[in-house]
């Protein structure tokens, strides 16, 4: 029974293929990702977050394997998308920083998507227990762990929330400390100039007196 159970887990755990990662997009640079689909009508889901550099922006496009664009944008700071891929073959995820001239920018990026082939193969694998209906007792496990990936995906996507929301206070935090920086050197100078004014009026003034004097 146990057995049955760790290995209707681990089947579930299957039905959903994905990659996440982080890179860095350079500044007049493109990148691209590819995902190869098995079998038509798969749902895709696409996840992007900039974490810091520039603005937060980035252009991206996603093109089917016929090169016909799906979803585009410009200048966009984090996206989360559905679509349902209706065709065999590898599509692809581009990133565009051509605007940026000399901000590169850090990205978050994830997809992922259905996998009923392996779906199906667990369930037809899956042995049958003594005095039980297999394929009820299956579909209540399956039924527990889909609402338990419901709750882990709603908090991951939380936590993807507030590490975006952190990283982006930092990266404000970091422009401002350099801005306070840069103007207090420039405030310094000023005084500085101010004061070497001065000194040179007062010693000017001095002289013109004492011409008049003599």
């Amino acid at each position: 029974m146990l057995v049955g159970f760790i290995l209707t887990l681990l089947g579930l755990s299957q039905l959903i293929a994905g990659s996440a990662f982080t890179f860095i997009l350079g500044a007049q640079e493109k990148s691209c990702y590819y995902v190869f689909t098995k079998r038509e009508s798969t749902s895709i889901r696409y996840y992007f977050a900039v974490q810091s550099g520039g603005s937060f922006d980035v252009d991206y496009v996603i093109t089917d394997p016929d090169g016909n664009v799906i979803l585009s944008d410009q200048k966009q700071r984090q996206g989360d998308y559905v679509f349902t891929a209706h065709k065999v073959g590898e599509y692809e995820f581009c990133f565009s920083n051509e605007m940026s001239t000399f901000a590169e920018k850090v990205v978050d990026f994830e997809i992922t998507f259905d996998n009923e082939d392996d779906a199906n193969g667990f369930k037809a694998n899956m042995p049958e227990q003594p005095n039980e209906k297999p394929l009820a007792h299956v579909e209540n496990m399956q039924s527990t762990v889909n609402k338990i990936e419901q709750q882990l995906d709603g908090l991951y996507k939380t936590l993807q929330y507030y590490k975006t929301r952190n990283n982006r206070n930092q990266a404000t935090v970091r422009s401002t400390e350099s801005r306070i920086y840069y103007f207090s050197i420039f405030e310094v100078a000023l005084m500085v100039g101010m004061a070497f004014l001065q000194i040179t009026i007062v010693q000017l003034f001095f002289k013109g007196s004492r011409k008049q004097l003599v």
